[in-house]
């Protein structure tokens, strides 16, 4: 044999072993990680609970009169957030915005989606349910979904056949999707239509008819809870009236109906064998269904309860002072489920501070509304820091606009009959419905925004500074509307 004909030899062989202790190499190292990758955790179920127009009239909310012992509980077993906002208090932008992890104004859900209204996110937009989807989750839709359209807003399941005032018979139509075996986690988006109004009226009522859904004969399930008018507890946003309080009380049933179909659901989680491994949060898409809170941005629209249970957490029944937004919902369950938060969501996670009372660096939040009905244009932009909080009424010269079933409630139609210099909580009809473009209050001297010191002097500088926060907020979300900076 030739020497090259050897030496070709001796490299084949060389390469030889080479490429067989390459393979084993990597052979070795895949079962030596085997284990490891078998002792990590399942990924966690959610189910993610958003009622509709429901503020903090729960009992562990400081309600001493409202029986919502299922949220209670919830809340008792895991962490509630005080101070919790929504972006817009409107059904459909809000519901967009939980969603999207994007503000109403960024992804193009400027009002409500159904009916001639007909505002829905752009169609590039991806939501939460798709990418949960696309990492494996089963995606199961029950209730109010309220946004479109249905390419961006994608579930794998929907549940069907089933009235979302009823909650109890929603949560058990659920039941046949959380027994199926399944080596897939599932995201359940639970959205029952209580306490917002509508529906008949209560036979033999001293009041007026009826708008949340109560009835003589009760909901499958469902132990009415019956409130006395007397009872109720008149927040100083709403004026102390007979009619006010009647229409409280029919509030708080369905409230109470509502909780009792959220705790046959968390009794399915723990009979379907899921309730040790599956985050239950509980939100409201915007505040009660009365004039002051649900379209508004003050505090009583978009300040709303937060309950987050984590099976893992290490501490319970934790109240956490931190300021967190509806815009930070989807970051943080993509972040819990392991996975990474897109860079077009604007908001971002709370998982890593649940377990905390006071995190450090959570102290401000902003708010966007535009739309609610299509008639309704009047948007307004908001930031909120501890003390003090600042509105821009883009629309100012405008009265501000109604929503149908808030101009339709006994509650305002009482007030109105005696005159627009009437009292209305702590504003009269007219401060109501006539705004000035800026308005600034001190939160911790003034608390139900009674007081505006835009035009004082002594608080020019705050002025100017909450200004330039919303300017630089619009910047870097997008916003559409900076424009009016400069052309109105």
């Amino acid at each position: 044999m030739g020497i090259w004909t050897k030496a070709r030899c001796r490299r084949r062989n060389i390469c030889v072993r080479f490429w067989v202790v390459l393979v084993l190499g990597a052979a070795a190292c895949l079962l030596l990680t085997q284990p490891a990758q078998a002792q990590q955790p399942a990924r966690p179920n959610f189910v993610l609970i958003v009622s509709d127009d429901h503020g903090c009239e729960l009992g562990c909310y400081g309600n001493p009169v409202i029986r919502t012992p299922n949220l209670d509980r919830l809340a008792a077993e895991g962490t509630r957030f005080e101070f919790a906002f929504c972006t817009t208090a409107s059904c459909s932008p809000s519901r967009s915005v939980i969603l999207t992890g994007m503000h109403s104004h960024a992804n193009g859900t400027y009002g409500l989606q159904h009916s001639y209204h007909h505002f829905q996110s752009f169609d590039n937009i991806k939501s939460l349910p798709v990418y949960l989807q696309e990492a494996g989750y089963r995606t199961i839709l029950a209730g109010k979904l309220h946004v479109a359209p249905e390419s961006v807003y994608r579930f794998e399941h929907v549940v069907q056949g089933v009235n979302p005032r009823s909650t109890v018979e929603m949560a058990e139509r659920c039941r046949e999707l959380l027994s199926q075996q399944s080596d897939r986690p599932f995201f359940l988006y639970f959205c029952p239509t209580d306490p917002h109004r509508g529906g008949g009226r209560v036979e033999g009522s001293p009041y007026r008819p009826d708008r949340f859904g109560n009835r003589e004969k009760p909901y499958p399930g469902v132990n009415e809870v019956v409130y006395d008018p007397r009872d109720v507890i008149v927040p100083p946003w709403l004026p102390d009236t007979p009619t006010c309080r009647a229409e409280l009380a029919q509030y708080y049933r369905s409230i109470s109906r509502m909780d009792q179909g959220i705790g046959r659901l968390m009794d399915i989680l723990r009979e379907t064998g899921h309730w040790e491994r599956t985050v239950v949060i509980y939100i409201s898409d915007n505040g009660p269904p009365f004039p002051g809170a649900k379209t508004t941005v003050y505090e009583p629209g978009i300040r709303l309860p937060c309950i987050v249970r984590h099976p893992a957490a290490q501490r319970k029944g934790v109240v956490s002072q931190a300021m967190i937004s509806w815009v930070d919902i989807a970051p943080t369950i993509l972040d819990m489920a392991g996975l990474r938060v897109p860079s077009t969501m604007q908001g971002r996670s709370f998982a890593r501070i649940l377990e905390e009372e006071n995190p450090p660096g959570w102290d401000e939040v902003y708010a966007s509304h535009t739309f609610h009905e299509v008639t309704m244009y009047y948007p307004m932009r908001v930031v909120r820091e501890r003390r003090f909080k600042l509105i821009w009424n883009i629309a100012w010269p405008l009265p501000y606009p109604f929503a149908s079933d808030l101009w339709e409630a006994a509650t305002f139609q009482d007030r109105l009959a005696l005159g627009l210099d009437t009292p209305y909580g702590r504003r009269t009809l007219r401060q109501y419905i006539h705004r000035p473009q800026f308005e600034l209050y001190d939160l911790e001297a003034d608390p139900f925004e009674a007081r505006n010191l835009a035009d004082d002097p002594a608080y020019a500088d705050v002025l100017a500074r909450l200004k330039a926060k919303l300017r630089e907020f619009q910047e870097k979300t997008g916003d559409p509307w900076i424009l009016k900076w400069e052309r109105e």
